[in-house]
């Protein structure tokens, strides 16, 4: 199949399979580092709990702090397709370095690296497909984004189980540079004539002035605003909680721990991948915030869930219910941003400012649900984190309002834009 890019000469195309393959390949290249990296060094390079916390705590903190700039970065530049493959390539010497030279300093410095490099990708992608493809088809492209990013990790997880049996964990690594290529691959195999610039930024392409719209495009929308504290709390509450059922299952079954968690990671990424398509079909039929609310609620009942039985299969069975929840989050969250940023130019910078806020709703929750199970145990810190989420249900359900527009059934030139300016007078609307 192949689809005509919007807006652009008929003679310019692009297929739809590349945005996919984009979107599955580098759910590998991630993949392949992240869960398997602390494994390695405390099992198999003896690094101790202190090292291993250090390392990843300082990477993940510069690696926060780069996300807005990176979406800005990404706003400012019209060489996405060139940003995703020199990330890429840099994400390829890290691994690298992690292969040959596993000792503290080098492998801080790939870690830090890493963690820069990956607030790359989200942004991106999300630029790609929003210059690709016209506002009424986003909300099924955001979906399909998400399924193949499920899929992937799926994958990744699979392959990764299967070459550290047979070679090693340490030949993990080494798959680093197989899928760059690949994805390397796919994202060149995009025209770079296919992609609408202006669009890709969320900016109005009719209107001149939006090229100067600065930071407080972000801070002076209300809803954006809401949205993130929305996304802060529900990270919040629900990072902590695979974490807390990982020690729970590994208590009870130290034999069986590893499959269990891979078991409860893979279940829920396969819960996901139909979730985010779903999703994508529904989003503007249903509109976005009761899509949203039913995965808000999730979330809540399944921290309650996790305290009324110790038993492993119960614990893995309610774990599904991540896949729901943060499914819905993962597809829809990318789709709100771009209707509240479009006319702004700042949609990558918004997108990036909202994942630094969840980031840090993600980090501070380790520490307080560590605190509350040293002190209470774990009921407490299960029930802790669905008071967090249900707080987190609440602003969304009064503070948060309705981001969908009314293109659902054909392309009709937009209504007023929630934050952006409006139109001026004459001007053409874009599809």
């Amino acid at each position: 199949m192949t689809i005509e890019a919007p807006s652009l000469s008929s003679a310019v195309r692009f297929r739809p399979v590349s945005l996919d393959a984009i979107n599955f390949l580098l759910a590998d290249v991630r993949g392949a580092l992240g869960p398997y990296l602390n494994v390695f060094l405390v099992t198999q390079q003896g690094w101790s709990q202190s090292s291993v916390g250090l390392m990843t705590t300082i990477g993940g903190l510069i690696g926060l702090a780069a996300q807005t700039p990176a979406g800005a970065a990404i706003d400012a530049t019209r060489a996405k397709r060139s940003a995703i493959v020199l990330a890429l390539a840099v994400l390829v010497l890290s691994a690298i370095v992690i292969f040959a030279a596993p000792s503290f300093w080098p492998m801080l410095a790939a870690n830090t690296v890493l963690a820069v490099v990956g607030d790359i990708f989200g942004p991106a992608v999300a630029a790609l497909t929003l210059g690709l493809f016209a506002q009424h088809q986003l909300a099924n492209r955001m979906g399909r984004n998400a399924a193949f990013d499920h899929a992937g990790n799926v994958a990744i997880a699979v392959i990764a189980g299967g070459i550290g049996w047979l070679f090693g964990q340490r030949a993990v690594f080494l798959l680093v540079p197989l899928f760059a290529v690949l994805a390397a691959s796919a994202v060149l195999s995009i025209p770079v004539a296919a992609i609408d610039h202006e669009r890709a930024r969320g900016a109005d392409p009719d209107d001149a002035t939006q090229e100067g719209s600065s930071w407080r495009a972000l801070i002076d929308c209300r809803p954006l605003v809401v949205f993130a504290v929305c996304a802060m709390l529900f990270h919040f509450s629900n990072a902590p909680l695979l974490p807390l059922v990982g020690q729970k299952l590994a208590t009870a079954n130290k034999e069986l721990a590893t499959a269990m968690m891979s078991s409860c990671i893979v279940a829920a990424q396969l819960v996901m991948l139909p979730i985010a398509l779903f999703v994508g079909r529904r989003a503007d039929q249903w509109g976005r915030k009761p899509i949203l609310l039913i995965g808000f609620a999730i979330l809540p009942i399944r921290a309650v869930l996790y305290t009324l039985s110790n038993c492993s299969a119960w614990l893995i069975v309610v774990q599904l219910l991540d896949g729901v929840g943060a499914g819905i989050f993962g597809a829809l969250a990318p789709l709100v941003v771009a209707d509240l940023m479009r006319g702004t130019g700042r949609y990558n910078l918004a997108l990036g400012a909202v994942a630094t806020v969840q980031g840090i709703g993600a980090s501070l929750s380790g520490l307080a649900a560590g605190l509350i199970v040293d002190q209470f145990g774990y009921g407490l810190a299960f029930l802790a984190s669905a008071g967090i989420a249900a707080l987190a249900f609440l602003v969304l359900l009064l503070a948060m309002p309705e981001t969908a527009r009314q293109h659902r059934m054909r392309p009709t030139p937009p209504a007023p834009r929630a934050c952006g300016p409006l139109p001026r007078h004459g001007s053409r609307s874009r599809p």
